[in-house]
């Protein structure tokens, strides 16, 4: 029966090969699920509130549960419906765009409901068949600096959260190394030491690297907090003054106030690890169904404009991440017809679509299909029956939440930096000869980390694009849709200016 539906003897597999290739699947991309909580998390949004929580913090466990429900059920979705050894979960730098760019600007149900706006334009442009029209638009080599503008993104927010690199505050330098130019205390070792331990089981071709340097620095992490008792690197004002009345406690070493908070250089970020008490626990979905799925162009406060800009800049990333997501997976799965054509694409498209949707509806960000899935197919994996098999994984992982709130960021933002690396590593097929491509795609690769935000770099190139191709005589070259796009754009540059000239 399994044979019949996945057509796995026809497409030169075995049941043995589809179920290791999930497994391996599974363990390369489960630090989603400790990763996740940790970008949303650590951020609030416009009313000072965090993710699923109050104002002192996010709500880890549910925010992990979700993370791994909705990663289970549309991997499921996928192999069942599409036949395709593909998994999905939340998008890494998209993630992080909603954490920074998006929910900092209104509240999280807000911003959530932009995604479910957003899914749902991604579905009807994939009923339409608009969505090839679309990806066709943008030349393959501004696609490719997107890609890796947001690689060093992730790689910034890796350091930064880590305490590898700091803000200074003061002087013409907005950052340094470590705690004034110095690499302070233990939790940078544990980073240090995730950081290395994935890099050689990279190198040595361990499948499910990543996680099991996350693991590896959480356990180190956990002997050194019992050992040396370290504590936190951060306890805002508010806090102080309601937990402990407004002093800090004798045994809250290193603390010293900066702005009105107390700062601890050489505590932990985000989480003091420790052994937990439990490790399985009952789900917390609480955070299903938090979104307001027009609030941010009428309640927010955000113009329609930017809005709709903000609407945009995740359509892109959804657009060209699973196209050529696809594509790879495809490609090294031999899975590629004579004629170019990949079995089942458009349910493979119309997945991923609504997976968008969907994860707003969970209010863990947008989810999409994962390159890590090359990592199954390496395995042998060449059906849906893969898929099927990482989907029930991650469901079991929700009785697993409670885990999350052990990770540190020192432990867990090892892997912000490889996947930094692996998107990076792309720049190589950018044709910098050419100032059409080469100049836009600096903009964009540059302008990302150094604005901490995705959609500056994305216009920035796209305006570039255009202005370029047009002052050497070759506009013709560019698609309509691009000319459109940049207009977008430049009114979003021009907001303020936009703003105060209506309101005269």
């Amino acid at each position: 029966m399994l044979d019949t539906f996945f057509k796995i003897s026809e497409r030169g597999s075995t049941v043995g090969r589809e179920v290791r290739g999930g497994f391996v699947t599974f363990f390369t991309m489960a630090y989603i699920v400790a990763l996740n909580p940790l970008i949303l998390g650590g951020a609030k949004d416009s009313t000072g509130h965090y993710l699923g929580g109050g104002t002192d913090g996010a709500n880890f466990a549910a925010i992990a549960a979700m993370t791994a429900l909705m990663a289970g059920l549309l991997t499921l979705f996928m192999g069942a419906y599409a036949n395709f050894p593909l998994a999905l979960a939340t998008g890494l730098g998209l993630n992080t765009f909603v954490a920074v760019g998006i929910a900092s600007r209104m509240t999280w149900a807000d911003a959530m409901g932009l995604i479910v706006v957003e899914g749902f334009i991604i579905t009807v442009l994939v009923l339409t068949g608009f969505r090839t029209a679309v990806f066709r638009a943008v030349p393959q080599q501004l696609k490719i600096a997107i890609s890796v503008g947001i690689g060093l993104f992730i790689t910034l927010i890796g350091l930064v959260d880590a305490g590898f690199v700091r803000r200074t505050g003061q002087g013409p330098v907005p950052v340094t190394l470590g705690d004034n130019g110095n690499l302070v205390g233990w939790p940078i070792i544990v980073f240090g030491f995730g950081l290395i331990t994935i890099i050689v089981l990279m190198i040595r071709k361990v499948k499910g690297a990543i996680l099991i340097g996350v693991i590896a620095a959480t356990v180190l992490s956990i002997i050194v907090e019992k050992a040396f008792k370290i504590g936190e690197n951060y306890l805002p004002k508010g806090v102080v003054d309601n937990v402990f009345g407004g002093k800090m406690p004798a045994d809250y070493k290193g603390f010293v106030t900066a702005g009105g908070d107390y700062v601890n250089p050489k505590g932990w970020g985000l989480n003091v690890p420790h052994i937990p008490s439990k490790i399985v626990d009952k789900p917390d979905f609480s955070l299903f169904g938090h979104f307001s799925l027009f609030g941010a162009f009428h309640v927010s406060g955000v113009s329609i404009v930017a809005a709709v800009l903000l609407v945009f800049t995740l359509l892109l990333s959804d657009f060209f991440d699973t196209v050529g997501t696809v594509t790879a997976i495809a490609t090294e799965g031999g899975l590629i017809d004579g004629a170019g054509n990949i079995p089942n694409n458009n349910r493979i498209l119309f997945v991923d679509s609504v997976a968008a949707a969907a994860g707003g509806v969970g209010s863990i960000s947008s989810n999409t299909s994962y390159i890590e899935s090359a990592s199954g197919v390496g395995e042998g994996a060449r059906t849906g029956l893969a898929s099927v098999v990482t989907g029930v994984l991650f469901l079991l992982t929700t009785f697993l939440a409670p885990v999350v709130k052990v990770i540190p960021y020192e432990a867990a933002t090892p892997a912000l930096v490889i996947v930094g690396f692996l998107m990076m590593s792309q720049i190589k097929d950018i044709d910098w000869s050419d100032y059409g491509i080469g100049m836009p795609a600096f903009l964009s690769i540059i302008l990302m980390p150094f604005t901490y935000n995705i959609s500056v770099g994305i216009g920035a190139g796209f305006i570039a694009h255009v202005l370029i191709r047009v002052v050497q005589g070759r506009s013709k070259e560019v698609h309509a849709l691009l000319y459109l796009v940049s207009a977008l754009f430049v009114v979003y540059f021009l907001q303020s200016p936009i703003n105060m000239w209506v309101s005269k």
